[in-house]
């Protein structure tokens, strides 16, 4: 498949060039995709379980057949690499589509071919695994009691994962009793960080849920100082026009951030054609509404800190997309923008929401929809962080109930996992 270039709509400024794998008609299409990202111990992405779905009424689990055969055919269509940054894709399938090699259009070397256990252990359904695996794909067993029929399949397979929401006594002897030391154990649905350290302790090395969205916070502890440098930095940015030799003096105070925002300017995300090598330069010569972004940008990977670096990720596909549907929710693109950004931050920092909004140069509906406020400046957050859980219905209810088109607001997902894949290598 040829390689696109989608032109990513900065707001007052001339278009950068990102390329991706994603079709230009993708949007013709109605297709739906979620991403849930399983991260190793240390916090990294190891790759990510793909959710698929073909419309409004085709909702994954209604139908493992429909959902595999789309599955297949968005892989045919697009690729799946655009959409892993390059990653491990772990994908769902049927029966059909492993016994009749149907997943052969995917890459071997980066699928995991995950097998759910309502599958039958037949001979036919074996000798089709090790085909497979022969073929260079790893397998992953999803929920499988411990049954001793099932050992050779579990002598094949990589991973097995687990529900961890209904992990109890009986889990625990099963996955004793398996005695296949080479496996990867997955916790799936870990939800807290209580339950990502109880999960540690019985032996699991991958992790999948929103627990490293949902730190430990830290009350009674006040913004730091250097943090306070860096959303006065954000709140500058906002009064028009921009005091520039106020604004460069702030950042030049940090130097992390001095680099990281003359190494942004100067990435192909910008398309700069000579290099720039001070602030005030960089202000002048992408002009001050992509200078907004660009500091944005860099002050929000300032912010993550030592968090994992999919928290930075979600954040910028998160603020790219509100800001990309914000004119079809009427809504203003630039507010949208750091609404989707910043709500991430209290899992950077460590801090409760409501110590952070003081220090925000945001209007008070835009804070109050920080805060959890289902206002309706929260419609497109709230409509992202249900997709990003695959909670297809809530979408259609959001969207349906603004008027919304979903087409397009998948068009929007689709623009901001690409944009924010470059964004985050430029900002590394």
């Amino acid at each position: 498949m040829g390689i696109h270039a989608v032109t990513t709509s900065v707001i007052g400024a001339r278009p950068a060039l990102v390329p991706t794998a994603v079709p230009e008609n993708w949007a013709g299409e109605m297709r739906y995709v979620a991403r849930q990202p399983i991260l190793t111990l240390r916090g990294h992405v190891h790759g990510y379980e793909l959710l698929f779905r073909n419309g409004p009424d085709a909702v994954m689990s209604a139908g493992a057949d429909l959902a595999a055969r789309t599955m297949l055919d968005n892989a045919v269509i697009f690729g799946l690499d655009w959409l892993t940054n390059g990653l491990l894709a772990f994908v769902n399938c049927t029966v059909e589509a492993l016994t009749e090699e149907l997943v052969l259009v995917l890459s071997p070397h980066k699928t995991v071919l995950s097998i759910p256990a309502n599958l039958e252990l037949t001979p036919r359904l074996l000798e089709a695994c090790r085909r497979l695996k022969a073929r260079g794909f790893r397998l992953a067993l999803d929920d499988f009691p411990w049954q001793i029929n099932l050992r050779p399949l579990a002598q094949l397979a990589d991973y097995i994962r687990v529900d961890y929401t209904g992990f109890g006594v009986a889990e625990r002897r099963y996955l004793s009793n398996m005695d296949c030391p080479s496996l990867a154990m997955v916790a799936k649905k870990v939800e807290t960080p209580e339950a990502y350290q109880q999960a540690c302790e019985e032996g699991f090395t991958l992790f999948q849920g929103g627990y490293f969205c949902k730190p430990v916070l830290l009350k009674k502890r006040k913004v730091p100082a250097n943090r306070q440098l860096h959303f006065e930095i954000v709140r500058l940015l906002h009064h028009d026009p921009i005091n520039i030799p106020k604004v460069s003096q702030l950042v030049l105070r940090d130097a992390s951030l001095t680099y990281r925002l003359l190494r942004l300017v100067n990435s192909p995300l910008y398309a700069m054609h000579q290099e720039v090598r001070s602030i005030e330069r960089a202000i002048i010569a992408v002009g001050e509404n992509t200078f907004r972004r660009i500091v944005s940008l860099a002050v929000l990977s300032e912010l993550n800190g030592e968090e994992p670096p999919e928290i930075l990720h979600m954040a910028l596909v998160r603020g790219r997309f509100c800001e990309l549907a914000a004119k079809a929710g009427g809504l203003q693109p630039d507010e949208q923008y750091l609404l989707g950004m910043l709500s991430l931050v209290p899992a950077m920092l460590h801090l409760p929401m409501e110590e952070i909004t003081p220090s925000l140069p945001l209007r008070a509906e835009i804070c109050e929809a920080l805060q959890g406020s289902m206002n309706r400046e929260r419609t497109l957050l709230t409509w992202i962080e249900a997709h990003e859980h695959g909670d297809w219905e809530t979408c259609d209810q959001i969207a349906n109930s603004n008027g919304l088109s979903q087409e397009h607001l998948v068009q929007c997902y689709t623009e901001s996992v690409v944009w924010a894949a470059t964004g985050l290598k430029s900002a590394a």
